[in-house]
């Protein structure tokens, strides 16, 4: 079953964000990942505003573990340690 990871993020060093963002870029080549949503303009209909929202499709949970297990993601998130402040989870589709 279709899974994603749905990230809201929080960015708080713009220049230290964007190698995390080179580093999660190449780790998502890697493992094929499927980008759905990667910042975007957003009209928040109730709650607050997101900063930012990243979502990321994966053919099953399974696939998306492995992700972010992954050693190429764990550089990205070595790198975001002190750039961004980093809600995520996977969650499986319907």
């Amino acid at each position: 079953m279709t899974a994603y990871i749905i990230a809201n993020v929080t960015v708080t060093d713009p220049e230290a964000y964007e190698e995390y963002r080179r580093f999660s870029t190449l780790a998502m080549r890697a493992h094929d990942v499927q980008v759905l949503v990667r910042g975007g303009k957003v009209q928040t209909l109730e709650g607050r505003d997101p900063d930012r929202t990243v979502i990321l499709q994966f053919p099953n949970m399974a696939a998306a573990t492995v992700f972010y297990n992954s050693v190429e993601y764990g550089r990205a998130r070595h790198a975001r340690e002190h750039a961004a402040i980093m809600t995520m989870y996977i969650v499986e589709g319907v």
